[in-house]
Protein backbone atom coordinates (compact mmCIF):
# COMPACT_ATOMS: atom_id res chain seq x y z
CA UNK A 1 0.00 0.00 0.00
CA UNK A 2 0.86 3.70 -0.73
CA UNK A 3 1.12 5.65 2.49
CA UNK A 4 -0.15 9.20 1.71
CA UNK A 5 2.12 11.62 3.68
CA UNK A 6 0.08 15.00 5.58
CA UNK A 7 3.17 16.50 6.30
CA UNK A 8 6.62 15.51 4.08
CA UNK A 9 9.47 17.74 4.22
CA UNK A 10 12.71 17.45 2.91
CA UNK A 11 15.66 19.48 3.85
CA UNK A 12 14.21 22.45 5.65
CA UNK A 13 16.43 24.90 6.93
CA UNK A 14 16.11 28.32 8.98
CA UNK A 15 18.47 30.74 10.53
CA UNK A 16 18.88 33.54 12.97
CA UNK A 17 21.24 36.25 13.43
CA UNK A 18 23.71 38.03 11.37
CA UNK A 19 27.06 37.33 10.06
CA UNK A 20 28.92 37.75 12.70
CA UNK A 21 26.27 35.30 15.22
CA UNK A 22 24.44 33.07 13.17
CA UNK A 23 22.03 30.89 14.68
CA UNK A 24 21.14 27.33 12.72
CA UNK A 25 17.68 26.62 14.59
CA UNK A 26 16.55 24.31 11.79
CA UNK A 27 19.48 22.74 9.23
CA UNK A 28 17.80 20.06 6.86
CA UNK A 29 14.79 18.65 8.74
CA UNK A 30 13.58 15.72 6.88
CA UNK A 31 9.60 14.83 8.00
CA UNK A 32 6.93 12.70 6.90
CA UNK A 33 3.72 12.50 8.59
CA UNK A 34 1.41 10.47 7.46
CA UNK A 35 -2.54 10.86 7.06
CA UNK A 36 -4.79 10.21 10.05
CA UNK A 37 -1.69 9.16 12.67
CA UNK A 38 -0.37 11.19 15.23
CA UNK A 39 3.37 12.08 15.15
CA UNK A 40 5.75 12.97 18.24
CA UNK A 41 8.20 15.79 17.49
CA UNK A 42 10.73 15.17 20.83
CA UNK A 43 13.94 16.25 21.82
CA UNK A 44 14.88 19.44 24.20
CA UNK A 45 14.67 23.08 24.86
CA UNK A 46 16.45 24.18 21.94
CA UNK A 47 16.60 21.52 19.76
CA UNK A 48 14.22 23.36 17.35
CA UNK A 49 11.19 21.79 17.36
CA UNK A 50 9.17 24.61 17.55
CA UNK A 51 11.11 26.57 14.82
CA UNK A 52 9.90 23.87 12.74
CA UNK A 53 6.27 24.20 13.80
CA UNK A 54 6.94 27.31 12.57
CA UNK A 55 8.23 27.08 9.25
CA UNK A 56 5.48 24.06 8.68
CA UNK A 57 2.76 26.21 9.73
CA UNK A 58 3.72 29.69 7.47
CA UNK A 59 4.94 31.49 10.55
CA UNK A 60 8.17 31.57 9.28
CA UNK A 61 9.87 31.57 5.69
CA UNK A 62 12.58 28.70 4.97
CA UNK A 63 15.57 29.68 4.01
CA UNK A 64 16.07 26.25 2.30
CA UNK A 65 14.35 23.27 1.32
CA UNK A 66 10.77 22.47 0.30
CA UNK A 67 7.92 20.53 2.51
CA UNK A 68 4.00 20.14 0.94
CA UNK A 69 1.66 20.65 4.51
CA UNK A 70 -1.99 18.60 3.42
CA UNK A 71 -0.90 18.38 -0.38
CA UNK A 72 -0.07 22.25 -0.59
CA UNK A 73 3.51 23.59 -1.22
CA UNK A 74 4.56 25.71 2.03
CA UNK A 75 5.85 28.24 -0.20
CA UNK A 76 4.49 28.46 -2.96
CA UNK A 77 0.66 27.79 -1.43
CA UNK A 78 1.13 29.09 1.74
CA UNK A 79 -3.08 30.64 1.65
CA UNK A 80 -3.98 26.84 0.81
CA UNK A 81 -1.67 25.95 4.01
CA UNK A 82 -2.72 27.60 6.38
CA UNK A 83 -6.43 27.08 5.44
CA UNK A 84 -6.27 22.89 6.20
CA UNK A 85 -4.58 23.39 9.35
CA UNK A 86 -4.89 24.35 12.89
CA UNK A 87 -2.13 25.04 15.71
CA UNK A 88 -1.54 25.51 19.09
CA UNK A 89 1.07 27.10 20.63
CA UNK A 90 2.83 26.56 23.72
CA UNK A 91 0.73 29.84 25.13
CA UNK A 92 -2.80 29.76 25.37
CA UNK A 93 -3.97 32.44 23.09
CA UNK A 94 -7.78 33.18 23.89
CA UNK A 95 -8.87 36.49 25.31
CA UNK A 96 -8.76 36.78 29.13
CA UNK A 97 -11.54 39.61 28.81
CA UNK A 98 -13.96 37.52 26.50
CA UNK A 99 -16.31 34.55 27.83
CA UNK A 100 -15.36 31.13 26.36
CA UNK A 101 -18.32 30.80 24.33
CA UNK A 102 -17.26 34.49 22.61
CA UNK A 103 -13.67 33.69 22.08
CA UNK A 104 -15.11 31.01 20.11
CA UNK A 105 -17.50 32.88 18.21
CA UNK A 106 -14.91 35.28 17.69
CA UNK A 107 -12.29 32.58 16.03
CA UNK A 108 -15.11 30.84 13.83
CA UNK A 109 -16.02 34.80 12.63
CA UNK A 110 -12.87 35.62 11.90
CA UNK A 111 -12.81 32.83 9.40
CA UNK A 112 -16.25 33.87 8.13
CA UNK A 113 -18.11 30.64 9.13
CA UNK A 114 -21.81 31.08 8.53
CA UNK A 115 -22.59 28.53 11.96
CA UNK A 116 -20.45 30.65 14.62
CA UNK A 117 -22.52 29.91 17.54
CA UNK A 118 -23.72 26.64 16.74
CA UNK A 119 -19.61 25.36 16.06
CA UNK A 120 -18.67 27.27 19.07
CA UNK A 121 -21.55 25.25 21.43
CA UNK A 122 -20.38 22.06 19.48
CA UNK A 123 -16.96 22.68 20.66
CA UNK A 124 -17.65 23.89 24.48
CA UNK A 125 -19.67 20.55 24.72
CA UNK A 126 -16.91 18.21 23.29
CA UNK A 127 -14.10 20.14 25.70
CA UNK A 128 -16.30 19.99 28.49
CA UNK A 129 -16.52 24.06 28.96
CA UNK A 130 -20.03 24.27 28.62
CA UNK A 131 -20.66 24.95 32.22
CA UNK A 132 -18.02 27.85 31.97
CA UNK A 133 -19.05 29.20 28.63
CA UNK A 134 -20.17 32.28 29.73
CA UNK A 135 -16.91 32.94 32.29
CA UNK A 136 -14.33 35.27 31.12
CA UNK A 137 -11.62 33.52 30.18
CA UNK A 138 -9.28 35.14 32.72
CA UNK A 139 -11.26 32.97 35.54
CA UNK A 140 -10.41 29.61 33.60
CA UNK A 141 -7.80 27.11 35.17
CA UNK A 142 -4.81 26.18 32.94
CA UNK A 143 -6.09 23.25 31.85
CA UNK A 144 -9.40 24.86 31.01
CA UNK A 145 -7.73 27.78 29.12
CA UNK A 146 -5.58 24.81 27.01
CA UNK A 147 -8.68 23.31 26.65
CA UNK A 148 -10.19 26.43 25.04
CA UNK A 149 -7.03 27.37 23.17
CA UNK A 150 -7.84 23.92 21.50
CA UNK A 151 -11.13 23.75 20.94
CA UNK A 152 -10.39 27.53 19.14
CA UNK A 153 -7.61 25.69 16.89
CA UNK A 154 -10.41 23.19 15.72
CA UNK A 155 -13.21 25.43 14.80
CA UNK A 156 -12.74 24.73 11.13
CA UNK A 157 -12.33 21.13 11.39
CA UNK A 158 -8.30 21.13 10.51
CA UNK A 159 -7.20 18.56 8.14
CA UNK A 160 -3.54 18.37 10.15
CA UNK A 161 -3.26 19.84 13.68
CA UNK A 162 0.22 20.87 14.98
CA UNK A 163 0.23 21.19 19.39
CA UNK A 164 3.64 23.00 20.14
CA UNK A 165 4.09 21.45 23.56
CA UNK A 166 0.45 21.57 24.95
CA UNK A 167 0.52 19.77 28.17
CA UNK A 168 3.71 21.66 29.56
CA UNK A 169 2.98 23.11 33.09
CA UNK A 170 -0.54 21.05 33.15
CA UNK A 171 -1.42 18.89 36.36
CA UNK A 172 -2.21 15.32 35.65
CA UNK A 173 -5.88 15.57 35.25
CA UNK A 174 -5.80 18.68 32.93
CA UNK A 175 -2.81 16.79 30.73
CA UNK A 176 -5.12 13.98 30.68
CA UNK A 177 -7.94 15.33 29.26
CA UNK A 178 -5.72 16.75 26.52
CA UNK A 179 -4.75 12.81 25.98
CA UNK A 180 -7.87 11.78 25.21
CA UNK A 181 -8.71 14.89 22.91
CA UNK A 182 -5.66 14.29 20.90
CA UNK A 183 -6.82 10.42 20.45
CA UNK A 184 -10.24 11.86 19.91
CA UNK A 185 -9.21 13.27 16.64
CA UNK A 186 -7.19 11.15 16.01
CA UNK A 187 -9.80 8.30 15.73
CA UNK A 188 -12.03 10.82 13.69
CA UNK A 189 -8.68 11.28 10.94
CA UNK A 190 -7.36 13.94 11.77
CA UNK A 191 -3.58 14.22 11.87
CA UNK A 192 -1.46 15.97 14.50
CA UNK A 193 1.65 16.61 14.78
CA UNK A 194 2.24 17.20 18.39
CA UNK A 195 6.11 18.20 20.09
CA UNK A 196 6.78 17.29 23.47
CA UNK A 197 9.59 17.08 25.75
CA UNK A 198 7.50 14.38 27.70
CA UNK A 199 8.40 10.56 26.29
CA UNK A 200 5.48 9.27 28.20
CA UNK A 201 3.73 11.69 26.22
CA UNK A 202 4.52 10.81 23.10
CA UNK A 203 4.80 7.18 23.89
CA UNK A 204 0.70 7.02 24.95
CA UNK A 205 -0.36 9.39 22.04
CA UNK A 206 2.15 9.06 19.26
CA UNK A 207 2.00 6.49 16.10
CA UNK A 208 5.62 7.49 14.95
CA UNK A 209 8.33 10.03 16.87
CA UNK A 210 10.74 11.68 15.30
CA UNK A 211 13.72 12.86 17.07
CA UNK A 212 15.08 16.09 16.80
CA UNK A 213 18.57 16.88 17.83
CA UNK A 214 20.24 20.06 16.36
CA UNK A 215 17.50 21.07 13.98
CA UNK A 216 17.57 17.41 12.63
CA UNK A 217 15.93 14.38 12.38
CA UNK A 218 18.18 12.32 14.40
CA UNK A 219 15.50 9.34 14.31
CA UNK A 220 12.38 8.24 13.88
CA UNK A 221 10.49 5.32 14.97
CA UNK A 222 6.97 4.30 16.91
CA UNK A 223 7.62 4.20 20.79
CA UNK A 224 8.33 0.72 20.81
CA UNK A 225 10.67 0.92 18.18
CA UNK A 226 12.99 3.95 19.82
CA UNK A 227 12.66 2.31 23.37
CA UNK A 228 14.01 -1.25 21.58
CA UNK A 229 16.92 0.37 20.59
CA UNK A 230 17.64 1.78 24.11
CA UNK A 231 16.86 -1.10 26.20
CA UNK A 232 16.16 -0.50 29.94
CA UNK A 233 18.54 1.14 32.58
CA UNK A 234 19.48 -0.78 35.96
CA UNK A 235 20.16 0.87 38.80
CA UNK A 236 21.08 -0.55 41.62
CA UNK A 237 21.73 1.37 45.21
CA UNK A 238 24.80 0.10 47.59
CA UNK A 239 25.22 0.10 51.28
CA UNK A 240 27.95 2.39 51.56
CA UNK A 241 30.55 4.20 48.64
CA UNK A 242 33.00 1.44 48.93
CA UNK A 243 30.74 -1.30 47.31
CA UNK A 244 30.19 1.31 44.36
CA UNK A 245 33.21 0.14 42.31
CA UNK A 246 31.76 -3.72 42.67
CA UNK A 247 28.49 -2.87 41.85
CA UNK A 248 30.30 -1.03 38.63
CA UNK A 249 32.42 -3.93 37.57
CA UNK A 250 29.06 -5.97 37.57
CA UNK A 251 26.69 -3.83 35.91
CA UNK A 252 29.77 -3.35 33.24
CA UNK A 253 30.23 -7.37 32.93
CA UNK A 254 25.80 -7.68 32.19
CA UNK A 255 25.38 -4.28 30.38
CA UNK A 256 28.11 -4.22 27.96
CA UNK A 257 27.66 -0.44 28.71
CA UNK A 258 29.90 2.17 30.90
CA UNK A 259 28.22 2.54 34.18
CA UNK A 260 26.99 6.02 35.25
CA UNK A 261 27.23 6.99 39.35
CA UNK A 262 25.39 8.94 41.79
CA UNK A 263 27.76 9.24 44.65
CA UNK A 264 25.31 10.67 46.76
CA UNK A 265 22.90 8.29 46.54
CA UNK A 266 25.65 5.18 46.50
CA UNK A 267 23.67 4.65 43.36
CA UNK A 268 25.06 3.08 40.04
CA UNK A 269 23.22 2.67 36.95
CA UNK A 270 23.94 1.31 33.17
CA UNK A 271 21.98 1.02 30.25
CA UNK A 272 21.23 -2.58 28.82
CA UNK A 273 19.18 -3.52 25.73
CA UNK A 274 19.71 -7.41 26.94
CA UNK A 275 16.48 -8.85 27.33
CA UNK A 276 17.81 -11.95 29.35
CA UNK A 277 18.80 -9.23 31.75
CA UNK A 278 15.70 -10.06 34.23
CA UNK A 279 15.79 -7.70 37.74
CA UNK A 280 16.27 -11.98 39.38
CA UNK A 281 18.97 -12.10 37.93
CA UNK A 282 20.88 -8.91 38.77
CA UNK A 283 20.37 -9.32 41.90
CA UNK A 284 22.16 -12.95 42.24
CA UNK A 285 24.74 -11.90 40.25
CA UNK A 286 25.22 -9.13 42.70
CA UNK A 287 24.94 -11.52 45.75
CA UNK A 288 27.37 -13.50 44.09
CA UNK A 289 29.82 -10.76 44.29
CA UNK A 290 29.56 -10.15 47.73
CA UNK A 291 28.51 -6.50 46.81
CA UNK A 292 25.57 -5.24 49.75
CA UNK A 293 22.74 -4.08 47.96
CA UNK A 294 20.04 -1.87 49.26
CA UNK A 295 17.69 -1.50 46.11
CA UNK A 296 17.62 -2.76 42.27
CA UNK A 297 16.19 -1.53 39.94
CA UNK A 298 15.37 -2.20 35.81
CA UNK A 299 13.11 0.50 34.41
CA UNK A 300 12.04 1.67 30.72
CA UNK A 301 13.80 4.56 29.38
CA UNK A 302 12.76 8.37 29.93
CA UNK A 303 13.15 11.03 27.60
CA UNK A 304 16.33 11.49 28.94
CA UNK A 305 18.06 7.88 28.51
CA UNK A 306 16.55 8.69 24.71
CA UNK A 307 18.01 11.64 23.59
CA UNK A 308 21.29 10.93 25.34
CA UNK A 309 22.14 7.52 24.01
CA UNK A 310 20.96 8.65 20.67
CA UNK A 311 22.59 12.10 19.94
CA UNK A 312 25.29 12.01 22.76
CA UNK A 313 23.60 14.64 24.52
CA UNK A 314 24.48 17.46 22.43
CA UNK A 315 23.41 20.86 24.32
CA UNK A 316 25.30 23.50 22.53
CA UNK A 317 22.93 26.58 23.30
CA UNK A 318 24.86 28.54 20.54
CA UNK A 319 23.87 25.81 17.63
CA UNK A 320 20.32 25.77 18.74
CA UNK A 321 17.34 27.52 19.81
CA UNK A 322 13.45 26.63 20.84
Amino acid sequence: MTTTYAVLSEGLEKSFGTKGEVVHAVRGLDLAVAEGTVCGVLGPNGAGKTTAVRLLTTLLRPDAGSARVAGHDLVREAAAVRGAIGVTGQYASVDGDLTGRENLRLFARLHRMRDAPTRAGELLERFGLAEAADRPASTYSGGMRRRLDLAASLIRRPEVLFLDEPTTGLDPASRNQIWEAVRALRGEGTTVVLTTQYLEEADHLADDIALVDHGRVAHTGSPAELKALIGSYAEVVVAHADAMPGAAAVLDRLTGSEPAFAPERHAVGAVTTDPTLTLPRLVRELDAAGVPLLDASLRPPTLDDVFLRLTGGRTDRKELVT
